[in-house]
């Protein structure tokens, strides 16, 4: 077993310096030149695109989840356990300097992921009662290639709802086992049995169900991690300074406590930043398809936001922690536990307590995400009901494993597949960045003449595969009248077709 675990981090590394690296640094940088630095100069956007209202049917219902909804989707999935065990690895393994390229990461992967989210709401489909998308749907309408949809919808399906779900699970258990302290052989079951049952009520109540608990838990989970970042760090005020200089010049290889080479600490910090906001993997944009918005940009920028979300605040915290805490990382523990005693040692042994609800809270909301992106993914495959029946009960039990197994093997396995997974989305990305590009224009045209942009399919006539966005009505849905009169059957007004 340890051969093969050695066979699956050589792999896995090999694959992300030579293949994955290049391929994300590039067309991160052609992303943010051919679009004039999107994620920069229209974060403001961002914010009021975030509060939109969400276009109803003819039935008074939203159409499908909203965008602050399908936001809290991703930000489930990409606020999970890579936010503090994963900075913790990096730190741990390449060094302070592995902080600074997370950073630089998630700003060209900013780029990346406008692009693939804005394709995802483009070439959505509708579903029973919200609509679904995501890489393997833009590949097979945008590219005209099926199979490499199947192919991207596999991987997915092995890496987010199986891999990345056991993980999570196993660092619950993890986490709260190490809280209770004793040896006790039955409490990972036990702790397992708990997380498989609260995902089966969740997984099995459909998209709604998801976005209702993530749009409640994200927030608390983010605001409370955040706060307990902010005390430790305020508690050794004294160190913020030195921590900066110590990020920006062991970025690049000078003053490397851990003894990290430039190339492994710029590959460290660049697979740790990916897993961690998920920008241009692949993932998010399964999320961005489901929001009911009226033009595809919208939800390009909202999932942008995301990734500053999760890097900038979230994974920043966690790196304060760790380096205001410990300022010595030779011989430092990787992984969750060196979170786990820099914040012990900053705040006492209640605070484990607190980061064990934290984790759940952060794990939890990471599975009902990854499940998602992979009942999306098995729609595109197969429409049969058995098949997807079976996909969730297949999830539950992953957790189940995942709370009671080794997480070694998983960890450089699903290493290996995130690569495999972010090269076909970047490849197919970059081929159909041109509509990206014109959506923007359109949007930004839209925007200057003072309109809320709507977009509808007769903008881009010579591009086929888009299956929503008919007509100015079918996209911003009837206005809202008083629901005395939708009771009296009255015939709602509705909004007007542009000129």
């Amino acid at each position: 077993m340890d051969s093969v675990n050695e066979w699956l981090l050589t792999w896995g590394d090999n694959l992300w310096t030579w293949l994955v690296l290049p391929v994300v640094i590039v067309l991160g940088l052609y992303f943010t030149i051919r679009s004039r630095a999107v994620q920069l100069r229209m974060i403001p956007e961002m914010f009021r695109t975030l509060t939109n209202k969400t276009p109803r049917n003819d039935s008074g219902e939203p159409q499908s989840v909203s965008a602050f909804q399908a936001f809290t989707i991703s930000a489930a999935s990409r606020v999970g356990v890579g936010n503090i065990a994963g900075v913790g690895t990096a730190i741990a393994v390449g060094g302070p300097g592995a902080v600074f390229w997370m950073w630089v990461m998630a700003f060209i992967g900013g780029a990346s992921s406008f692009i693939e989210s804005s394709l995802a709401q483009l070439f959505k489909v509708r579903d029973t009662d919200s609509f679904r998308g995501g890489p393997a749907y833009y590949i097979e309408r945008g590219l005209k290639a099926r199979w490499l949809g199947v192919w991207f919808a596999i991987i997915l399906i092995i890496c987010f709802p199986f891999a990345f779900s056991s993980l999570q699970a196993n660092t619950i258990s993890a986490t709260v086992t190490s809280s209770v302290g004793g040896d006790l052989p039955w409490l990972p079951w036990g702790i397992g049995l708990g997380i498989a049952a609260l995902t089966a009520l969740v997984v099995f109540g459909g998209v709604r169900r998801i976005a209702s608990v993530t749009q409640v838990l994200v927030p608390i989970m983010a605001l409370t991690y955040l706060l307990l970042g902010i005390v430790v760090v305020a508690l050794n005020v004294d160190r913020i300074g030195p921590v900066f200089v110590e990020i920006f010049t062991s970025a690049w290889g000078f003053n490397e406590v851990v003894g990290a080479a430039f190339g492994y600490i710029l590959l460290t910090g660049v697979k740790r930043g990916m897993f961690s906001n998920e920008a241009g993997l692949g993932s998010a944009p399964n999320a961005g398809a489901s929001a009911a918005v009226t033009h595809p940009v919208k939800q390009g920028l909202v999932q942008t936001l995301g990734v500053y979300f999760d890097t900038f605040l979230v994974c920043s915290i966690t790196a304060f922690i760790i380096l205001v805490s410990v300022p010595d990382l030779a011989g430092a523990e990787r992984g969750i536990g060196l979170t786990q005693g820099a914040l012990v040692g900053s705040l006492g042994e209640w605070s484990n307590i607190a980061l064990s609800v934290i984790i759940f809270l952060l794990a939890f909301s990471s599975i009902l995400g990854n499940y998602y992106y992979g009942q999306s993914n098995i729609e595109f495959i197969t429409g049969r009901r058995s098949v997807l029946t079976a996909y969730r009960v297949l999830v539950v039990v992953a957790v189940l494993a995942g709370s009671v197994v080794g997480a070694d093997l998983v960890w450089n396995f699903a290493d290996g597949v995130m690569g495999l997974m972010a090269l076909t989305n970047l490849i197919a990305i970059g081929l159909l960045s041109g509509i990206a590009f014109r959506l923007l224009k359109d949007y930004t045209r839209q925007r200057r003449e003072g309109r809320d942009p709507v977009f509808t399919r007769d903008i881009l006539p010579d591009i086929t595969g888009i299956e929503c966005w008919e007509d100015e009505l079918t996209v911003t849905g009837p206005i809202d009248i008083p629901a005395k009169a939708r009771a009296t059957g009255r015939q709602r007004d509705r909004v007007q077709p542009r000129e």
